[in-house]
């Protein structure tokens, strides 16, 4: 079991989000491996309320050059929209103070000096060539399912980017995706009924990008965790 937990652990805490992919190749039997074990992920009642596009080659590039320009037109970008919510409307301590600090980690990496908007676009345009990585992953919902189904698949979402990590492997999942799931559902023939969650690149990591240097903080368990014993006076 020792060897299990060092295994386990090791994926857990190299899990990063890799900003840039070498153009080594991903294989189809590598990618069933990690969404077969990912699939073990729990789900109330076992719904497993997920559904995964895998996209390599043309297929990859075809949708990146069509959202990449939607993106960059200012008319075109201001008619897509999300279809959920993933921040809050209102941003409060700490969460809005860690985005600054991982925000300006990045940018810092980068050499993107603040207020640079044209570099900030461009870094962020990144997103719609899944960084780079040969692989890149399009999730979608069944409509019908609600926030119960939702927790579900983060777990297997997870489950995806550990399983890749155990096999050498690193991931970014996307949120930057879902305002244009127009053109995803259009690219992927979607039905009407499935809903874009988001995406998510996989490959291998670039050691040489600077970008790939980025460790995120984490809080001490004292800032979220309380422990609730038999010494509790629910009355004190």
């Amino acid at each position: 079991m020792a060897d299990a937990t060092a295994a386990v652990d090791a994926a857990l805490r190299s899990r990063r989000s890799i900003r840039a992919f070498l153009s080594t190749p991903v294989t189809q039997e590598q990618l069933e491996a990690i969404l077969a074990v990912a699939a073990r992920a729990p789900s109330g009642t076992n719904t497993q309320p997920w559904r995964v596009h895998v996209l390599t080659g043309s297929s990859r590039q075809v949708l990146s050059a069509r959202i990449l320009a939607a993106f960059n037109d200012p008319a075109q970008a201001a008619e897509h929209a999300e279809e959920y919510a993933y921040y809050p409307s209102e941003w409060v301590s700490p969460y809005i103070d860690r985005r600054r600090k991982v925000g300006f980690d990045l940018y810092g990496l980068l050499a993107i000096a603040k207020g640079d908007k044209a570099r900030m676009h461009a870094q962020h345009g990144r997103n719609f060539d899944f960084f780079g990585a040969p692989v890149g992953l399009i999730f979608t919902i069944d409509r019908v399912m609600q926030q119960g189904s939702w927790l579900d698949y983060g777990m297997f979402l997870q489950s995806v980017m550990i399983a890749a990590r155990a096999r050498g492997l690193d991931t970014c999942a996307q949120a930057a995706f879902t305002p244009y799931h127009r053109l995803i559902a259009e690219h992927l023939h979607l039905p009407a009924n499935e809903q874009v969650v988001c995406g998510m690149a996989l490959g291998y990591a670039d050691p040489a990008a600077p970008e790939n240097r980025l460790v995120t903080e984490r809080a001490a368990l004292s800032d979220f965790v309380q422990f609730h014993g038999d010494n509790d006076d629910p009355a004190a």
